[in-house]
């Protein structure tokens, strides 16, 4: 586990783009049968793996595909191609394989807390296990070949997901930004590129992948992880010290008092509650001593996640009267409340 526990480093993923040899990249994969033949391929390696299953884009629901998105277990892309792509995914969820997304595999890896080294030793055997059965697509001076040049090299991509609420709110992201953007890695949304941040959420991962090495890139994205925990700590005692802080002990406070008491609750608006639910915690306004059981709630609450939580699909006023009865008594439970 992360020896963390402020609620700042949420969660680790890990990332490998991998092409296979001798077929055309999934953008001009134009042939259905080359398409369903490196799902055949892929999958039949993981016939001796019990705890994984095979999810055909096009056999299933929509609105489990939409569940699965939601816990970044598949991407948008993967979906949009439907009739050519599929994805394995693994029981508790922390590992998928990604079958002809922008490459034929995106293999990953996602733990809680900041756990960079354990994702890619987990990823690193099920690509071991892969690319013994399978030939990938590599050069010599170029490393593995990706669909996109920035993932040419290792084809990793490491990122850890941020709790940032201190240093946004007391301005200073442009700046954390600015500086992580000279290290070379970069800053994007919840669901990645072009998404936004919401509720305090930063995911920071690295933009180089060719020229250095697995380690470096885990070292580096680490390094930086850690350092802007810190500046995010000294922040927090600020914003907690300073003029304004009882004004951020009454907007956390006002928060949880909303979600516990009200009829209705849409996913967008406990995305901001819980956002600020979680620093009265983390600031001590508020006695939650596991904050990652906010994280938890929030996905649990998502849209189409919503419906496994209440055993049976929801229509979209049965979800926000659910949701508001469903987080008010587990808020509940966290603090200790009657």
């Amino acid at each position: 586990m992360s020896e963390f526990n402020d609620g700042t480093l949420v969660s680790t993923r890990i990332r490998l783009a991998r092409n296979l040899e001798g077929y055309p990249f999934p953008s001009h994969l134009k042939d259905e049968k080359q398409a369903k033949e490196i799902i055949r391929l892929v999958s039949s390696v993981f016939n001796r793996l019990d705890d994984f299953r095979l999810y055909y884009m096009d056999g299933i629901p929509q609105d489990a595909a939409n569940s699965l998105k939601e816990n970044h277990l598949i991407s948008p892309a993967l979906m949009e191609s439907k009739r050519h792509s599929a994805a394995l995914i693994n029981e508790d969820m922390s590992l998928s394989v990604m079958i002809n997304e922008e490459d034929h595999l995106r293999e990953q890896c996602i733990i809680k807390g900041l756990q960079l080294k354990r994702a890619y030793d987990k990823i690193s055997k099920i690509d071991n296990k892969i690319g013994r059965t399978i030939k990938f697509a590599y050069d010599e001076q170029l490393g593995y070949l990706t669909a996109c040049p920035t993932n040419l090299g290792t084809g990793l991509r490491a990122s850890v997901m941020l709790f940032l609420p201190a240093l946004t709110i007391n301005g200073n992201m442009r700046e954390v930004v600015r500086s992580i953007s000279r290290l070379g890695l970069t800053v994007r949304g919840v669901y990645g590129e072009g998404s936004e941040a919401e509720g305090y959420m930063y995911q920071v991962s690295n933009e180089v992948t060719l020229g250095v090495s697995e380690e470096e890139i885990i070292s580096q994205v680490d390094e930086v992880a850690r350092k802007i925990r810190a500046l995010e700590s000294a922040e927090r005692e600020r914003l907690k010290a300073g003029a304004s802080g009882l004004a951020v002990k009454d907007k956390c406070m006002r928060a949880y008092g909303v979600a516990t008491n009200c009829a209705v609750l849409s996913s967008g608006e406990l995305v901001t509650l819980a956002a600020d639910v979680k620093l009265g915690a983390c600031l001590g306004f508020l006695p939650i001593s596991d904050v990652t059981a906010v994280d938890d709630l929030v996905l649990r609450m998502r849209p189409y996640s919503i419906n496994s939580s209440a055993g049976k699909k929801l229509s979209v006023s049965e979800r926000d009267t659910y949701r508001a009865e469903y987080v008010s008594a587990h808020l509940k439970r966290l603090t200790g409340a009657k």
